[in-house]
C-alpha cells in the first residue's frame, strides 16, 4: 500500500541514482585527476541524481499539502527553503545552475570546477536529503 505513494516511488529511482553518484565521488580524493570519459560519466550521474532530488522533494512536499503552482527545480527549491524541508538555499541554487550548464553545453573548460563543486558543495546537500528521504519513509 505505502509503494503507491508517489513521491516513494520517485525515491526508489532516486535512491538508486544517488547510490551510483556517491560510489563514484567517495571512489577517490582527487576527481578532477580522473579520466576524462569518467568525469563525463559523474557529470551525467549528476544530472539524472538531480533530476530525481528535486522530483522526489517536489512530490514528497505535495504529499504533505504543499501547493506548487510552478514546476521548476528552482521554484521547488525555494518553497522546500522556505517550508524548512531544505537548507543552504544559495547552495541548491548554485546546483541548479551548474546542472543547467553541464546539460545544456558541454563546456569541457567547467568540468573540473563543476566535479569540485559535486564533490564538496552539492554531494553533502544530497546525502542529506536522501538521509531525510529515508527517516521519512521509515515513518
Amino acid at each position: 500500500m505505502e509503494q503507491d505513494i508517489r513521491w516513494i516511488q520517485r525515491f526508489d529511482n532516486f535512491k538508486r541514482a544517488f547510490t551510483l553518484l556517491r560510489e563514484v565521488l567517495l571512489s577517490t580524493d582527487d576527481i578532477t585527476s580522473l579520466p576524462s570519459i569518467v568525469k563525463e560519466g559523474i557529470i551525467k550521474r549528476f544530472e539524472y541524481t538531480f533530476e530525481l532530488a528535486w522530483k522526489t522533494l517536489k512530490d514528497k512536499m505535495i504529499e504533505d499539502g504543499l501547493v506548487i503552482d510552478k514546476i521548476s527545480p528552482k521554484y521547488v527549491f525555494k518553497i522546500a527553503y522556505q517550508s524548512k524541508y531544505i537548507n543552504d538555499i544559495d547552495i541548491w541554487l548554485e546546483m541548479v545552475n551548474d546542472r543547467n550548464l553541464m546539460s545544456h553545453t558541454y563546456d569541457f573548460a567547467k568540468f573540473d570546477e563543476v566535479l569540485l563543486r559535486l564533490k564538496n558543495r552539492y554531494y553533502p546537500l544530497l546525502d542529506g536529503l536522501f538521509d531525510f528521504f529515508i527517516e521519512e519513509q521509515l515513518q
